[in-house]
């Protein structure tokens, strides 16, 4: 009888340590699905998504919901926003349209790319693209240049019919960019990059507080502040070409020197 209750209790100890095995072996649902990037979005600016460059977000919405996403852009990016809905297999004529817009919600217009595209009935995938212009360091306050900080990506749908709203439609995004370098370096810097809630303090804000917080998301060598450029390198090569070809003039012009001392009369 011993013995039994000895063996029942080895067996049900045995069978405790492999149910986390067995459970830890099967995939969970949330990461058989997951791409590297948000799989929601938001439907406002403060509640918009963010999404690093260089990652695919992806949504699933109903037609005629605004869609936002928010990013990071620095100093000499001129940033890339890609964004390609998939629509039903029925639905009649719509518009699409990408909207960027900065850290202090400016509009900003798009250098090239179809920024607006028409779908017309049978046609399941739409593919927008807008080029921003380069992010400058620094600009005057009356001027509408883009600036460091958080941008917002709004997608969404015009011209809708009544049987075309609620439909279900998968949304993908990306955001990619490209250093223009010290060419587009500026003489100035921003104290602190346009970011939600750069304006308040941590150390006076409270855990229960309701005010904004800063972005989560920068970039991966941080905030470069506008300082630092190429611009320095292509500079001081320069300064250093021209020297040498002020040396090498001055020795071509001089000839070999002083003539020798010729004694009168020979």
């Amino acid at each position: 009888m011993r013995a039994v209750r000895v063996l029942n209790a080895a067996l049900l100890t045995l069978g405790l340590a492999a149910a986390p095995a067995a459970a830890d072996s099967s995939p969970s649902p949330e990461a058989s699905g997951d791409t590297g990037g948000p799989t929601r979005a938001g439907t406002s600016f403060r509640t918009a998504t963010e999404v690093e460059q260089g990652q695919t977000a992806t949504a699933r919405a109903s037609t005629g919901d605004y869609l936002y996403w928010s990013f990071p852009a620095d100093a000499g990016q001129r940033p890339t926003v890609r964004a390609t809905v998939k629509l039903p297999d029925s639905h009649a004529s719509q518009t699409w349209q990408v909207d960027v817009y900065d850290g202090l919600r400016r509009r900003q217009a798009c250098q090239y790319g179809a920024q607006t595209r028409a779908a017309g009935q049978g046609t399941t995938t739409v593919e927008l693209a807008c080029v921003l212009r380069t992010v400058r360091a620094w600009s005057e306050p009356w001027a509408n240049d883009p600036l460091p900080g958080t941008y917002y990506v709004r997608l969404t749908a015009l011209k809708l019919s009544a049987n075309d709203l609620g439909q279900s439609v998968d949304a993908e995004l990306r955001v990619e960019s490209k250093d223009m370098g010290g060419a587009a370096a500026v003489d100035g810097a921003l104290s602190e990059p346009l970011v939600p809630g750069i304006a308040s303090r941590p150390e006076e804000a409270s855990e229960d507080s309701s005010s904004a917080v800063l972005a989560g998301l920068e970039p991966e060598d941080g905030w470069t502040s506008g300082w630092w450029s190429d611009r320095w390198v292509w500079t001081a090569a320069g300064g250093v070409l021209a020297a040498l070809a002020g040396v090498f003039g001055y020795r071509l012009t001089r000839g070999p020197g002083r003539p020798r001392h010729v004694p009168p009369g020979v």
